[in-house]
């Protein structure tokens, strides 16, 4: 028996799914801003699995261009991470700067496209 969703509901399932991933992402982001905050990578890498999985159902919607900000943004903080990671092996200081900078920027982006989210109005791309 196939099973006809109206797009009403896909689109608050869809919505209701951006939540819980803004949701992970802002605990993480949260946890790396705040001293003595660290909730893990766990978390994100269960946001960034349900992102990827998830993000075909959204296309062609408005909520598309949530799940490719969601997804770039992990994907840019990842990579920023990477890059200064020497910067912890030869100067401590400038590491814990430039991880500090990643953090609020991540932090930005969840909060941005969350109140994006909230008013239903797309990412910019």
């Amino acid at each position: 028996m196939n099973q006809v969703i109206d797009m009403d509901e896909k689109e608050r399932a869809l919505k209701t799914l951006g939540h819980v991933s803004y949701l992970l992402h802002a605990i993480v982001a949260l946890g790396a801003v705040l001293p003595g905050a660290q909730p893990g990578v766990a978390l994100l890498i269960v946001a960034f699995i349900l992102d990827l999985v998830k993000k075909d159902e959204a296309a062609g919607t408005w909520q598309e261009s949530h799940f490719r900000w969601r997804i770039r943004s992990v994907l840019w903080a990842g990579a920023l991470y990477l890059v200064t990671i020497p910067l912890w092996f030869f100067f401590v200081f400038p590491g814990w700067i430039a991880w500090g900078l990643i953090s609020i920027w991540f932090l930005y982006r969840v909060v941005r496209g969350w109140v994006n989210l909230n008013a239903n109005a797309p990412m910019p791309a």
